[in-house]
């Protein structure tokens, strides 16, 4: 369970790496399956678990079929 829940859309969101580019890799193909695994990062609106809503940079892992896994706060905008 993540300590956050994301309000609405994930904006700007940009792919900084795909494949082999990736260092989590090969935990993500034995974890969650072969796929084109890519590492993307956005900006959403998220609700704490301390009940504050803020705006926030996230960065996780999506493959088509699989969906978005691991998706991490990595630092807040507002």
């Amino acid at each position: 369970m993540q300590p956050f829940e994301i309000l609405g859309e994930i904006t700007d969101v940009e792919v900084i790496a795909v494949g082999s580019g990736i260092r989590e890799i090969a935990r993500l193909r034995k974890q969650y399956g072969r796929g084109r695994w890519r590492k993307l990062k956005g900006i959403a609106t998220i609700h704490l678990i301390n009940c504050r809503t803020r705006r926030a940079e996230l960065h996780w892992y999506e493959a088509h079929g699989i969906g978005r896994k691991e998706i991490k706060r990595k630092r807040y905008l507002d």
